[in-house]
């Protein structure tokens, strides 16, 4: 609901600016180019997801994310204790964390939103080992930064993928500084 009123407000600001500047043509050409471009990025990256979706199930189902489960259960574990007990989170988080790994968020994506279902349980709050798989995901450590780098070598960079020491470090020290913040916080608010 907040959400809606900020949008609300931002529309009402650049309407009262484009009204008292006399440029309302040109904020009706913006209004319309972005919509155009919103719908260009959506279907673009509609596909991406599909095909990392079906990556996803395709590796589900050959036993790669149990593999995959089984070689980052000691991290996983300590992470997320659920993981324990539950071998499709299991499944799911290892996978989430591989191709975070990699830099593929649009394949992290569906594997950290059924991942995210799992945590939750039917709550409508979030626990703390959601709160962790959040923070994780935002900050998401990356060896590879492979989608960074396809948008470097389309734009016309030289070496697209000398940005590494920089991802790596920022990466870790990001992932880090969440996750200890998130386990620090649910010692505070411990789950009910």
């Amino acid at each position: 609901m907040v959400m809606s009123w900020i949008f609300l407000g931002l529309v009402g600001i650049s309407l009262g600016f484009s009204l008292a500047e006399g440029t309302g043509g040109a904020l009706s050409e913006a209004v319309a180019k972005g919509a155009q471009d919103g719908i260009t990025l959506s279907v673009s990256m509609a596909g991406a997801l599909c095909l990392w979706s079906g990556v996803g199930k395709l590796m589900e189902k050959a036993g790669i994310t149990g593999v995959l489960a089984r070689l980052l259960s000691p991290l996983l574990g300590r992470l997320f204790p659920d993981t324990k007990k539950d071998p499709v989170l299991s499944g799911y988080l290892s996978g989430n964390v591989c191709a975070n790994l990699l830099g593929l968020g649009n394949a992290a994506t569906p594997l950290g939103v059924q991942a995210a279902r799992r945590l939750a349980g039917g709550r409508t709050t979030a626990n703390n080992q959601l709160c962790r798989l959040i923070v994780l995901n935002t900050a998401s450590i990356q060896l590879i930064p492979t989608t960074v780098a396809a948008v470097r070598a389309a734009a016309g960079s030289a070496s697209p993928f000398d940005i590494l020491p920089a991802v790596w470090v920022t990466s870790l020290c990001s992932a880090g500084a969440g996750v200890t913040a998130a386990w620090l916080l649910g010692k505070v608010w411990p789950d009910d």
